[in-house]
């Protein structure tokens, strides 16, 4: 949200600078993620002046220029070389001077010193397109002969310049949601020891009708989607461009002026932050304007020129044949403003957060009044803001009041009472803030206190505090103003919690992106929605198991993911559009999928989320070096990096079984990682069908890691100590010629089972395959550690080891010692 600082001020008369003020706001709740200045001419002028032309003669080189002297004040005339035609002694022009920057556009120029056909030219005298105070380029601009000479053209033509603060607003402050919302807050934390400064609310009191030509019958259908609805109209409205003043204060907040009607309900909602619209008297068919639902499918032409279909559940503005608007989100092409309107119906409405938030989502429309009726607006201000708006339409349009104010509100809201006891007050803050200090703040923030004992506070929350109904939300609204820097950090810091569940998952989570991190990895976050497209035709993620949304953003986020690996695919799509193809990523993030063949009675349960890491590896292993030779990644560095993995949580991977993938619908080739036939971990490398729907060339390699599976598996699990080994260990190699099935898990798990009191470690250190080994024949080359931890091997028992590891090769795997 964006606030301006000079139109903050017209509410609240302070000499705070803007960046004071802006520390101010963010302390209160109010956070100011950025400052800019704006200017109502780019560049400011900065660098250009009034002029006198003294002298004006015909350049002898050029036939259509100028050789002038103009006196900007300096005291000496600057030389200046004019082309237009319009020039000539005596005149006031502005007079850019060298070192100045013109903006054109998203164009600029700086000026210079320069030479033009033999001629000195010490400056620019300035059309208006030139200056960006126009479009015309006829000539230079001529100013009122009585103009001063030297003054800054900013002050001449009035520029003005702003500070613009943006604002993060949290869904809970849309009372804040306006210039004098702020100016409110700002004020309540200025006057907690003394007033000092007031709100200064535009005065409405000059409202009068002007006469009762126009009546219009308003007929709420909805109370319950329209608990107030006020209007007024206008006749001998005038459409045109709005004032340099009301321009400028809806072009520093990023709005584009249209006519000053629709301007001044712009500038209305952004002063008070009461959305407002007007609607084409003549369009209104039987002078009835109707708050009510239309039948499902019924077409709709939006203000934009797009058709939709509405639902029986969208809230509309009618006449007697047909709808007008969306309540408060978007109105209709034939009943707006146009430059041949002269008769206008003001809307000012409070509608329910829950229908326009439904309709805004339903239809993918955003705008700022949907921003503010989604959240809640005040009921209590609908009268007050169409007050104001009809009294500068008639001063800025010469329009008439054209009837009195049409109000249904047939259920006031009066506020919110909440009770709020000093001892809660006390525990929540940590802090005893002084009861003086309480009673200011209260009054400050508009909270009326109805009574009051020693212990409790009886309290009347005005209605456009829309969140603050518990006792909790006015200890917030307190501690805001009075100032969380304020309360003392103790000297140490205590927990309700005296111990972490084990395993504690955080820490599990911290631990593993620490060590990833420490490997060169970088953490990425995705989207949890995504795009049901990547699921078509999966049968490892069929689509019939995707949880929809009910009312997408758009095609491309209309699921919950089932996988993390789309998301990663989208974050290395980006990054290798970037020019930077060296990819290690991780994500750690929850997945979704949805049982539709589940009875249960409970809705939610047929919905399932569990939590994965995810690794991504692609590219090049190093970046290029003279040191060391140049290598791609495969899926052996996978899979080293998921063992680390494990091995940091304490997950041996001998105990685990592994399956080998190929060829499934998103993998090429990998391996599945079970524990207790559970799926721990899946490891690969991406069929390249899916790489090319990102338009990805170079190989990807994808491993997901189940965290509920670890989690399980470290239940119980506890670190022991051993000491190592004063004797000896043995190493033996073996070669072994085996058929191309045989893996080397095979070779290992048999060597363990058959030697399991010496055998230590099995490694495989050479893989060879040569069509002279013979048909659908490898060569594995194993080295076997052996050690006994009780005493030195003699030869006896390592060759009796050997024997037997040799023996139940050949039997079980057919292999032979080469």
């Amino acid at each position: 949200m964006k606030i301006s600082y000079n139109w903050l001020k017209n509410y609240l008369h302070t000499d705070l600078p803007a960046k004071e003020t802006a520390k101010i706001l963010t302390l209160i709740g109010l956070e100011v993620e950025g400052m800019e200045t704006w200017e109502s001419v780019k560049g400011g002028l900065k660098g250009v002046v009034t002029g006198k032309v003294v002298e004006c003669k015909k350049h002898p080189g050029a036939d259509r220029l100028w050789i002038t002297r103009v006196d900007v004040g300096s005291g000496t005339l600057l030389p200046i070389v004019c082309g237009a035609p319009n020039v000539s002694e005596g005149q006031m022009v502005p007079v850019a001077l060298p070192g100045t920057t013109l903006y054109k556009g998203d164009e600029s120029l700086t000026l210079k010193k320069t030479e033009i056909r033999g001629e000195i030219s010490e400056g620019m005298i300035c059309a208006e397109d030139e200056l960006g105070l126009g479009d015309s380029h006829d000539g230079i601009m001529v100013l009122d002969p009585d103009t001063p000479t030297g003054i800054p053209a900013a002050d001449y033509f009035k520029v003005e310049t702003d500070t613009v603060f943006e604002i993060g607003l949290t869904p809970n402050r849309i009372d804040a949601a306006s210039h004098i919302g702020v100016a409110r807050d700002l004020a309540a934390y200025l006057n907690q020891e003394k007033d000092c400064c007031s709100v200064h609310w535009p005065s409405t009191e000059p409202f009068s009708p002007d006469n009762d030509d126009l009546p219009v019958e308003v007929i709420v259908e909805n109370a319950d989607a329209c608990p107030r609805y006020s209007g007024i109209t206008m006749n001998n409205v005038k459409p045109g461009p709005s004032p340099q003043w009301l321009q400028n204060r809806l072009k520093a907040i990023g709005q584009n002026p249209i006519n000053n009607v629709v301007d001044i309900t712009n500038f209305v909602l952004h002063e008070m932050g009461q959305p407002l619209h007007a609607f084409d008297a003549d369009k209104i068919t039987g002078n009835k304007v109707i708050i009510k639902t239309l039948p499902d499918g019924t077409p709709f032409k939006t203000l934009d020129g797009e058709i939709l279909k509405m639902s029986n559940e969208d809230l509309m503005i009618c006449n007697a044949q047909e709808g007008m608007c969306i309540a408060g989100v978007l109105g209709g092409f034939e009943s707006g403003v146009t430059e041949k309107t002269t008769r206008i119906f003001i809307e000012s409405a409070c509608f329910s957060p829950a229908s326009i938030r439904k309709t805004s989502k339903r239809h993918t429309i955003n705008t700022d009044a949907s921003f503010r009726f989604e959240r809640g607006t005040d009921p209590n201000m609908t009268i007050t803001a169409l007050k104001r708006a009809a009294l500068l339409i008639r001063e800025i349009t010469g329009g008439t009041i054209s009837s009195g104010i049409i109000d249904h509100y047939p259920e006031p809201q009066n506020g919110y009472s909440v009770t709020l006891s000093t001892g809660y007050l006390q525990r929540l803050t940590g802090v005893e803030i002084p009861r003086k200090r309480v009673h200011r703040i209260l009054r400050n923030l508009d909270i009326e206190i109805i009574n009051e004992t020693d212990d409790l506070y009886h309290l009347n929350v005005p209605a456009y505090r829309v969140d603050v109904q518990r006792p909790a939300d006015v200890v917030e609204e307190i501690i805001r103003i009075y100032g969380y820097d304020k309360i003392p950090l103790p000297g140490k810091l205590q927990s309700s919690l005296s111990y972490s569940p084990h395993p504690d998952k955080e820490k599990l989570v911290h631990m593993l992106a620490g060590t990833l991190v420490s490997q060169g990895f970088n953490e990425i976050m995705a989207n949890s929605l995504t795009a049901a497209d990547y699921y078509r035709d999966s049968k490892s993620f069929p689509s019939g198991k995707s949880v929809k949304i009910l009312n997408p953003l758009s095609s491309e986020l209309n699921i919950l993911r089932q996988t993390l690996l789309f998301g990663g695919l989208e974050a290395i799509q980006y990054n290798i559009n970037h020019r930077r193809n060296q990819i290690k990523f991780f994500e750690t993030g929850m997945v979704y999928c949805l049982d539709p063949k589940s009875n249960t009675s409970h809705p939610l349960e047929k919905y399932h989320e569990e939590e994965h890491l995810a690794l991504f590896l692609s590219g090049p292993v190093n970046k290029p070096s003279w040191k060391i030779k140049p290598r791609e990644t495969d899926f052996y560095f996978l899979k080293a990096h998921v063992d680390n993995l494990l091995g940091r949580t304490g997950i041996k991977t001998d105990n685990l079984t592994k399956e080998e993938i190929r060829n499934n619908d998103y993998l090429l080739e990998g391996l599945r990682y079970t524990l207790d036939r559970e799926t721990l971990v899946v490891l690969g490398e991406v069929l390249p069908s899916i790489l090319e729907k990102f338009e990805i060339e170079q190989r990807v390699f994808f491993a997901s890691l189940r965290l509920a599976t670890v989690m399980k598996s470290l239940e119980g699990y506890s670190i022991t100590y051993q000491p190592p080994s004063r004797f000896p260990e043995v190493k033996r190699d073996l070669a072994l010629l085996l058929e191309k099935q045989v893996h080397f898990e095979d070779i290992r798990n048999l060597a363990f089972d058959t030697e399991r009191k010496l055998l230590k470690e099995v490694i495989l250190f050479d893989v060879f395959e040569d069509p002279k080994l013979g048909e659908n024949k490898k060569s594995y080359a194993v080295t076997f550690i052996l050690q006994d931890p009780g005493r030195t091997l003699t030869d006896k028992q390592i060759d009796g080891a050997m024997k037997r590891l040799v023996s139940v090769f050949e039997k079980k795997l057919d292999a032979r010692i080469r």
